[in-house]
């Protein structure tokens, strides 16, 4: 989430839970940290399960038009065929391995939204702009990072050097 400068008719549906004004951000990247799927027109108060079941790709992975390829969601998101959550309260070894498993995976979106704010402070600092324009701004910032990605053109002061991983690697679901 984004900070916006409050004001307008409609400007409490931008409120979040935590209080500040923002937009609610969807990304989706896979292990290398490259952004595969971003969506930025959500106000802050909509819950990420409904940024995500309206969104195309919601409507791509119901159709399996990835095969069997999966994303990886936190607790805010119920678990499906090709979305896997933590379980809410593990019983067995299996299960605590599991979550185990699925958080750690799970850490490259976090990571993401890291290099994205000092790649780019107008995302942690927040943008002096109205409201329609802050949207294509963060995309711009999105498609600016996997370019830079590309040409192997990392952030001096943090390593975010990435192991080698398949193309075809699971993706991560990051609100």
């Amino acid at each position: 989430m984004y900070n916006l400068f409050s004001g307008g008719a409609q400007s409490e549906i931008y409120r979040n839970r935590k209080g500040y004004f923002s937009l609610n951000v969807q990304m989706v990247c896979d292990a290398r940290l490259r952004i595969r799927n971003v969506i930025a027109r959500w106000p802050g108060s909509v819950h990420d399960s409904t940024i995500f079941n309206d969104s195309s790709l919601c409507a791509q992975l119901e159709r399996g038009d990835f095969g069997t390829g999966i994303i990886l969601g936190d607790s805010g998101y119920l678990c499906r065929p090709y979305l896997l959550t933590p379980l809410l309260n593990t019983r067995t070894a299996a299960e605590e391995a599991y979550n185990r498993s699925q958080i750690s995976t799970r850490n490259p979106v976090e990571r993401l939204f890291g290099v994205l704010k000092r790649r780019f402070p107008c995302l942690q600092n927040g943008m002096g702009l109205k409201i329609q324009n802050i949207p294509p701004v963060i995309v711009a910032c999105a498609v600016l990072h996997n370019i830079a990605l590309s040409r192997s053109d990392e952030l001096l002061d943090e390593d975010i050097s990435l192991p080698y991983v398949e193309e075809e690697s699971m993706v991560q679901l990051g609100l």
